[in-house]
């Protein structure tokens, strides 16, 4: 395969104006843009992309790391994200890393050896100690509320939202309030767990420990929790679930074994997906895709790090 020095000497031209035909630099003759053109297919000659992007010190890629891709949630902040990388000129790199360390910090060390220009964290289960080691090999973008100032971040506020769904259910009347969690232990979760501990004790709320129900993502769970809640003896009234994936699953399976919806059994969902307005679902609405535009937008003006907090709204439907 040619090198960049022979087909200079086939086109009868410098090195320099080979570079500049390969760059598009708009300053070079057209005869000799042609005869480089002719040199480069005659000779079959492929440039050395790595040795392109550490000569420019850009890659164009961009390093997007979600614990799944076929979920809504994280879903809509990849269609941002994937909306101004194309007005970019960007492409993306998906890390699917089902909450693995590991296949977290493959995306790391792409940023580390320069192969990624910027990543952006949809979701995480690595330590934030382990992020701030890679900072300096490029910017790391968090779509989570962290105190962390050294990380630019766009989130929500989980516990003013769930405190919202909360007191949207105690204004119906409802005393016996139930929710799920994805991740117990996340920084989302966290919020939603204190809100609602901290309405149980404003309210001297009736609570129990049955009434919380962990590991709910998807429609499969979502039924599997209609499932836990109807074999209790002391059933909530009310449930605030993951997501509107979850919630469907509960509806759905609730209705299939005669519960009424909210009669009997009153739910909210979280995001306002497309399946929460097909089902008449109360959710709080969040706006998935603007995270993500908001997240490409700190990484490419990354000049000073920012906490970008964003808006949420109670939907109203007929599932309260």
């Amino acid at each position: 395969m040619a090198n960049i020095r022979q087909i200079a000497q086939l086109a009868g031209v410098s090195v320099t104006t080979v570079s500049r035909v390969l760059n598009n630099h708009p300053y070079v003759r057209n005869d000799k843009k042609e005869a480089v053109l002719r040199a480069i297919e005659e000779s079959q000659y492929s440039r050395n992309i790595n040795a392109v992007h550490l000569s420019r010190g850009k890659t164009n890629l961009i390093g997007v790391v979600t614990p799944y891709s076929n979920h809504p949630y994280y879903g809509g902040i990849i269609e941002g994200i994937s909306k101004k990388a194309q007005e970019a000129g960007c492409h993306l790199v998906i890390f699917q890393t089902d909450y693995i360390k590991e296949k977290e910090q493959e995306a790391l060390e792409m940023l580390k050896m320069k192969q990624l220009d910027g990543v952006i964290i949809c979701s995480r289960s690595s330590d934030i100690s382990l992020l701030k080691e890679y900072l300096a090999y490029g910017p790391i973008i968090l779509c989570e509320d962290t105190s962390q100032t050294a990380f630019s971040s766009v989130s929500i506020d989980h516990y003013a939202a769930f405190s919202c769904a909360l007191m949207h259910l105690a204004e119906k009347g409802h005393k016996k309030i139930g929710y799920s969690l994805g991740r117990k232990n996340s920084r989302n979760s966290s919020q939603r767990t204190k809100a609602y501990r901290d309405m149980i004790q404003k309210y001297n709320a009736e609570y129990q420990e049955t009434w919380i129900f962990e590991g709910c993502y998807t429609m499969k769970d979502g039924e599997e929790l209609f499932h836990k809640w109807s074999m209790l003896n002391n059933r909530p009234d009310a449930l605030i679930i993951t997501n509107d994936e979850a919630a469907a699953g509960c509806m759905i399976a609730a209705r299939k074994s005669g519960i009424q919806i909210p009669e009997q059994l009153a739910i909210v969902g979280f995001d306002n997906n497309y399946i929460s307005k097909m089902l008449d679902i109360t959710t709080v609405s969040l706006p998935l895709e603007q995270i993500g535009i908001t997240s490409f937008e700190l990484l490419s003006s990354q000049t000073e790090t920012r906490q970008v907090k964003l808006d949420y709204s109670l939907i109203e439907r007929k599932s309260v």
